[in-house]
């Protein structure tokens, strides 16, 4: 770090500038003597610069000051912060918000987005209302009387059809009851035998007749309803069309530039994701808004941050003040263009750790491994070939069989994970977890205390498709999660929990806390779902399990002491 006596910027001179620049702030704490950052913030993990929390603290102190926009606030909504350098070298920042705010893009106080889609004289507005005028006559078809009527009428005749071809169908079944009861009486002339035989065929021919006529006046009243749904698919295929090449156009708007002056679209951008195209609403998170103004007014981003105000939504976890990293499905792709050309902070999670640390053994047997996992090693490899306990495993047991690692634990959590040393042995011990028949306790330490101090949480759980490793709530598609839970000790208004999940789903416990519909209190040091900066590290272990040997029938109770 360097650190050098930033300028003070007079009012006068914050005036002139932003005649030039735009929206440009300088900062009205003092911030002479703040080391500036060596290198940008790597966005996906991050601790805020010093410069980064003033300038949210000023962004927050002006949004206070904006009554008419506290209820839309309040519901809760994202900004940023971009820490500039100006071609003079003045420090300043850039604030900017996801998506939009109150109804428009554009606000004096905040960067412009890159593309302005909410220009009542633009093309997309233009479109969107073709396509809106469309939606529509939908549903004025569908709501209009003929159409109304004509269903109506349509099953008011299926009815009665139904009715009269059932009636009639009885009468052919009496009508051969009776013929067969003759038959078995016998006693008949070939004269009898005729008639009925008449009789059988008349009823049979007028059930059919009776038949297709239902069939005529059905398909008559059908041709008035298809008609009406034929213009409806019609207009709805419109729409489908219009709307894809909506979307294509807004994308290729988004010309995302980098540090190097090179520009891509979005569709460039996005082409070799797993994807292929660009989700809803790319291109209009704070930070490619932030780095797209500094890069088209020559400032040089040094620091960046972005946060969170207002109530968390139902399914995220979000809290009100928190800095969060930038999310993987939508920026992730373009902060990699984007980003290119300035010297970025490396990825923390990518550094190797526990290279040179001796894995500690809390249990071993003929058959099983208990390691004491530490906080931020991986349970298995990943995609930046980090040391894990499966390859150390493997280094220390060349001669074992199977997958070796019987469960997992989050890369954040320590404390014990099983090893097993056979493949039978493993599968018997993969079957005690996924039958729920190994007892699991985590010891935590909370950013609160719950209301309660006992209970059980019961909220589904899965991935955020667009900010992955991240998980949520949902209620509709999530796979049930329950967790237990005890407070066991408070101090300095810090609760400390024994959790005893019921299910293993992915961060069930960080997000069980985290969510205003669970504790409501996240984990400490919780980079992903609370505040990342309460704690050294994530405060998180497992911390005791239970189970029946499988292979002894004995009882094993392995024990690893929290470290916080």
């Amino acid at each position: 770090m360097w650190t050098r006596n930033l300028p003070v910027v007079s009012a006068d001179r914050e005036k002139c500038f932003k005649q030039r620049v735009g929206v440009i702030h300088f900062f009205k704490q003092n911030i002479e003597g703040i080391s500036l950052p060596e290198k940008f913030t790597f966005p996906f993990h991050y601790t805020p610069h010093p410069l980064t929390r003033i300038a949210a603290g000023e962004v927050r102190s002006y949004l206070s000051s904006r009554a008419d926009w506290q209820e839309e606030i309040s519901k809760g909504k994202m900004f940023g912060v971009l820490i500039v350098s100006t071609p003079n070298g003045e420090i300043g920042y850039l604030a900017a918000f996801s998506g939009n705010l109150a109804g428009s893009n554009m606000h004096d106080f905040f960067v412009p987005p890159v593309y302005d889609l909410l220009n009542p004289d633009g093309y997309f507005r233009k479109e969107e209302s073709e396509i809106s005028a469309l939606n529509r006559r939908i549903n004025d078809i569908l709501k209009s009387d003929s159409y109304v009527m004509a269903k109506k009428i349509l099953e008011d005749t299926k009815l009665q059809a139904s009715s009269f071809l059932a009636s009639a169908k009885e009468e052919l079944k009496r009508g051969k009851k009776e013929r067969d009861e003759k038959r078995a009486n016998g006693n008949l002339s070939s004269e009898d035998i005729k008639m009925m035989i008449r009789e059988s065929q008349f009823q049979k021919a007028e059930y059919k007749r009776l038949e297709s006529l239902w069939k005529e006046k059905l398909n008559d009243v059908e041709q008035k309803v298809k008609c009406c749904e034929a213009e409806i698919s019609q207009l709805k295929h419109e729409r489908k069309t219009r709307s894809a090449a909506l979307q294509l156009w807004l994308f290729k708007q988004f010309n995302m530039l980098n540090a190097k002056g090179e520009s891509k679209d979005l569709c460039e951008i996005f082409k070799d994701t797993p994807q292929g195209l660009p989700p809803a609403g790319a291109g209009e998170c704070a930070l490619p808004k932030l780095l797209q103004y500094a890069y088209l007014n020559s400032l040089q981003p040094l620091a960046m941050g972005e946060f969170w105000c207002g109530m968390s939504p139902k399914d995220e976890i979000r809290h009100d003040g928190y800095f969060y990293p930038s999310c993987k499905g939508k920026c992730e792709p373009i902060l990699k263009h984007t980003l290119i050309g300035l010297e970025v902070e490396p990825n923390p999670l990518a550094e190797d750790l526990f290279k040179d640390v001796p894995l500690r053994i809390l249990y071993e047997d003929e058959w099983i491994v208990a390691v004491d996992k530490p906080s931020g090693m991986l349970s298995v490899p990943g995609k930046n070939d980090l040391d894990s306990v499966q390859q150390r495993v493997k280094q220390m047991y060349p001669d074992a069989t199977g997958p070796l690692v019987v469960h997992r634990l989050d890369m954040a959590t320590s404390g014990i994970l099983l090893v097993v040393k056979d493949k039978e042995v493993h599968a018997k011990l993969q079957s005690l977890f996924e039958t729920r028949n190994i007892l699991k306790e985590y010891t935590a330490i909370l950013d609160g205390v719950p209301k309660e101090r006992n209970g059980i949480i019961d909220l589904p759980i899965c991935l955020n498709p667009l900010d992955r490793p991240r998980q949520m709530v949902d209620l509709e598609n999530g796979k049930p999660a329950i967790t237990e839970y005890n407070v066991v000790d408070i101090s300095d208004g810090r609760a400390r929990v024994v959790f005893r999940p019921h299910t293993g789903r992915t961060h069930q416990l960080r997000v069980h806390s985290a969510h205003t519909s669970g504790l409501g209190c996240p984990i400490s040091g919780d980079e992903l779902y609370g505040n990342p900066e309460s704690a050294p590290r994530l405060c998180l272990h497992a911390s005791r399990l239970v189970f029946r040997h499988p292979i002894s029938d004995k009882e094993v109770e392995i024990v690893s002491p929290g470290p916080f």
